[in-house]
């Protein structure tokens, strides 16, 4: 299952964020961006459980993260 993960961050610290994320098992790519979000990652997941965890226990845990959406690929 592919996702993509928007990440929002406190203000100074989107590459500190984008260095922890990329390091994270299941995360494919990851990179800064502009616009509403800070960081968009692509995240290989089996499953909701799985990519619930990693959202929660893994990403959210970061500091400096404050919030996130995510997007499941369909296609």
């Amino acid at each position: 299952m592919t996702c993509f993960v928007h990440i929002k961050t406190s203000v100074g610290k989107a590459f500190e964020v984008l260095e922890n994320v990329k390091k994270i098992e299941g995360v494919v790519e990851a990179y800064t961006v502009t616009g509403e979000y800070d960081i968009i990652a692509k995240v290989e997941v089996k499953d909701l459980k799985d990519l619930g965890d990693k959202i929660v226990k893994k990403i959210h845990s970061i500091d400096g993260v404050l919030s996130t959406v995510t997007s499941i690929a369909i296609t």
